[in-house]
C-alpha cells in the first residue's frame, strides 16, 4: 500500500502468483466489469503520527469496496523528504505520493495525514478532487502562536505528546509480547479489536531475538516537535469540496480551531462519534462517515 493502488486491487485485473504470459482471452462480460473498475474513483489516505497505513487495514478495506485506495505506508521515514518544521518536505512527499496515480484523488487523512493534506491541496489544489480531514491539528491563531513560542523557548515537549514518544518501550521478545503490552494501555485499549491486532502485525519489524516498533519513535517525537504554526499565515478557502470530520471527544482540536477550520479554509465541520483516534476505535463507523461524505461531494456540480 505504498504510492499505489493495493496489490489486492493490482490482482482483481492481472491475477497473482503466476507469470504474466503476456496474453489473455476474457469474454465480454469480464471485460466491461474490468473496465467499469478501471473507472472508480481512487482515495488517497494518509496516516497519523505514529500508525502506519497498514494500522488502517479494516477502514480502508470497507472504503475499497467503492474506491481504489493508495497511501504511504510510513510517512516521515523515506530520507528524501526529511522531517522539519512545518512540514513542508513532508508534504513533498504526500505531493509526489499523489502525482505519481496520475489523476485527481479524493485525499482523507488522519491527524498528521490530514494536515498534510491540506497542505498539498493549497500548494497543489489540481491533484485533488476534494478531501476529508479527520480531526487533524490545524491549530486557530492563538493556538498557532502559542505553539510557534514553546518551540522558540524550547519547551515544545511540554505542550505536544512528543516526550511520550521518546518514553515508549519499543523492542520486545515477540509480537504477541508486544501486543500484550499495549492492549494494558488505556489509549489502545479503546481500539477496534482488529486494529489493534493489525497495529501489532503492521506497526513492528524484526529486531535482533525479537520485535520493533516499524515507525520509528525518534520519527514520532521530531513529527511533533515541528508541528505546524502557519495555518494562519497561509490560511484560504480551499478550491475543492473539503469536509472535517471533528471526534466529538477530542482533545486535540477545540471549538476555536474547528471555527478557524470553517472560516478560513472553507471546510464544512461534522462531528463523528469518538476521540481524537476514532477512525482506530470505530473504523467501520469512520469507513461509512467517509463513502457519505464522498457521494455527496460527488453529486456537487463541477
Amino acid at each position: 500500500m505504498v504510492n499505489s493502488v493495493c496489490p489486492d486491487q493490482r490482482d482483481r485485473f492481472f491475477g497473482s502468483g503466476m507469470p504474466d504470459p503476456g496474453f489473455r482471452v476474457l469474454d465480454c462480460q469480464t471485460i466491461i466489469e474490468r473496465l467499469f473498475e478501471f473507472m472508480r474513483e481512487l482515495i488517497h489516505f494518509a496516516h497519523a503520527n505514529s500508525y502506519p497505513a497498514g494500522c488502517y487495514r479494516k477502514l480502508l478495506e470497507t472504503l475499497g469496496h467503492q474506491y481504489d485506495i493508495a497511501c504511504i505506508e510510513r510517512i516521515g521515514h523515506d530520507p528524501r523528504f526529511p522531517v522539519s518544521d512545518n512540514w513542508p518536505h513532508l508534504t513533498d512527499e504526500l505531493i509526489q505520493s499523489v502525482e505519481r496515480l496520475g489523476r485527481p484523488v479524493y485525499g482523507v487523512g488522519h491527524s498528521l495525514g490530514g494536515a498534510l493534506t491540506v497542505l498539498a491541496a493549497l500548494k497543489r489544489p489540481e491533484l485533488f478532487a476534494g478531501v476529508v480531514i479527520l480531526d487533524s491539528p490545524i491549530l486557530s491563531g492563538w493556538r498557532s502562536r502559542g505553539l510557534w513560542l514553546a518551540k522558540r523557548l524550547g519547551r515544545i515537549e511540554r505542550v505536544t505528546p512528543a516526550h511520550i514518544a521518546l518514553g515508549r518501550r519499543d523492542q520486545f521478545d515477540s509480537v504477541e509480547a508486544m501486543h500484550a503490552h499495549f492492549a494494558r494501555k488505556p489509549l489502545f485499549a479503546r481500539f477496534d479489536p482488529e486494529v489493534l491486532d493489525d497495529y501489532v502485525r503492521f506497526g513492528s519489524e524484526p529486531s535482533g531475538d525479537g520485535v520493533r516498533l516499524t515507525f520509528r519513535p525518534e520519527v514520532e517525537h521530531k513529527v511533533y516537535c515541528t508541528l505546524p504554526h502557519i495555518f494562519p499565515r497561509i490560511a484560504r478557502p480551499l478550491t475543492m469540496p473539503a469536509v472535517y470530520l471533528a471526534g466529538a471527544a477530542s482533545d486535540v482540536i477545540g471549538p476555536a480551531d474547528l471555527r478557524f477550520v470553517e472560516r478560513r479554509f472553507g471546510m464544512r465541520v461534522e462531528p463523528v462519534p469518538g476521540s481524537h483516534l476514532f477512525p482506530l476505535e470505530l473504523p467501520q463507523g469512520t469507513a461509512a462517515e467517509i463513502l457519505r461524505v464522498l457521494a455527496a461531494m460527488s453529486r456537487q456540480p463541477g
